[in-house]
């Protein structure tokens, strides 16, 4: 089992920045792909970013690309969502996710929700206009 706890999230101001924090318990936290995946009112959960067991390696997705940096220190099991430039429609509750993997990417897709087996409980992000 793996816990995760998010933390960081808040009301900021269009323009602004903020950053998430996902900390890992439970097992051993490089042995994981993570993922961050948000989720507004009424609509599915979707892709974010996600970051390849030793961090050699990130994915984003195109709505997110340039201004947001997803980065993990292994040795504080932690992982980290730095957004920049926030817009209003990066309001979401935004989530972190594990999935164990045998390679720094495994074999399975990273932007599936699906394929990630631990969830954090999800924290707010409110960008206002």
């Amino acid at each position: 089992q793996v816990q995760l706890v998010e933390s960081g999230g808040g009301l900021v101001q269009a323009g602004g920045s903020l950053r998430l924090s996902c900390a890992a318990s439970g097992r051993t936290f490089s042995w994981y792909i993570m993922g961050w995946f948000r989720q507004a009112p009424g609509k599915e959960r979707e892709f974010v970013a996600a970051i390849s067991r030793s961090g050699s390696s990130t994915d984003y997705a195109d709505s997110v690309k340039g201004r947001f940096a997803i980065s993990r220190d292994n040795a504080k099991n932690t992982v980290y969502l730095q957004m920049n430039s926030l817009k209003p429609e990066d309001t979401a509750n935004y989530y972190c996710a594990a999935r164990f993997s045998l390679s720094e990417w495994g074999t399975n897709s990273r932007y599936q929700k699906e394929e990630y087996t631990y969830w954090g409980q999800g924290i707010q992000v409110t960008v206002s206009s």
